[in-house]
């Protein structure tokens, strides 16, 4: 089922035209989160997160966009999908109504709710082939609508490309200074010694849920020292460990970089503290 402006639709159902704003100009955001037998998790910092992006985007907040108003039409998705007892992916996505060119003629917004199941309901460590590469053609820009979860992805769509292309699992993306941003599909950690870091967000990375929550674990993690700097990509094959993290799988190791191997030790460390964060968020 999909859930659009608060309507219950079979997914065949058509129910956008050309003139939908996010197909022509990528006018929306949206939210991808976990759900598990009803709860979702961190939906306080992703409802956060929203409202704040619609803000820079001048979107109109319409009054009943509270936390449990939308939490509550996730849910009616959830059950009508048959998901209420079930882990599932949830999409949310938000568009600027029809109208105008670049210009809108209105900031008022619509809506849609969409749910997939998922087969595990915890986040687990996959130990399998997990091989990145950089990607440069192109590049991630240095400023804040870098870090807002847009639909403006064609850099991750081409990039994912490429490493299908190349037999890659995931490509690293750099900005405009060569710096290392992120992954095609979330945020970057690096683990040398007992030192860790990801980049800060003015270098361009997304505003991750999942970076903003492992920051949080990180600074209280006993034996290991945590900052937020840039990393070049020079120091990736210097790391003992890379991974990556996002809402929907948690946290994915890296195995190899070109002919560096890497171990996944802090990553499996993390993976239990992520998995209480996420039940008591």
């Amino acid at each position: 089922m999909v859930n659009f402006n608060g309507r219950l639709l079979d997914e065949e159902t058509d129910f956008l035209d050309h003139n939908n704003r996010g197909l022509r100009y990528g006018d929306a955001l949206f939210e991808s989160m976990r759900v598990v037998n009803g709860k979702l998790f961190f939906w306080e910092d992703h409802y956060l997160r929203l409202m704040a992006s619609m803000r820079i985007l001048r979107m109109e907040i319409p009054m009943d966009f509270t936390m449990e108003f939308l939490e509550d039409k996730i849910l009616e998705t959830i059950e009508g999908s048959q998901l209420k007892d079930a882990s599932a992916r949830v999409r949310l996505s938000v568009f600027r109504n029809n109208g105008g060119l670049y210009r809108p003629e209105t900031n008022n917004v619509s809506y849609i709710i969409e749910v997939a199941q998922l087969s595990n309901p915890f986040y687990v460590i996959d130990d399998g082939d997990y091989e990145v590469e950089l990607y440069k053609d192109f590049y991630v820009n240095k400023d804040m609508l870098s870090t807002l979860k847009t639909n403006n992805k064609i850099i991750n769509v081409i990039g994912s490309i490429f490493a299908k292309e190349n037999d890659y699992q995931n490509c690293l993306l750099l900005n405009g200074d060569k710096q290392v941003v992120e992954a095609l599909n979330g945020n970057i950690f690096l683990v040398k010694g007992n030192h860790i870091k990801t980049p800060p967000l003015d270098h361009g990375c997304l505003n991750g849920i999942l970076r903003k929550k492992l920051i949080e674990i990180l600074k209280k993690l006993e034996g290991y020292s945590f900052e937020e700097a840039a990393i070049s990509p020079f120091e990736l094959q210097k790391a003992d460990e890379l991974f990556i993290t996002n809402s929907i799988i948690g946290i994915q190791p890296i195995g190899k970089y070109r002919k560096k191997e890497y171990v996944n030790n802090v990553a499996k460390s993390l993976i239990g503290k992520l998995n209480a964060a996420a039940r008591l968020g």
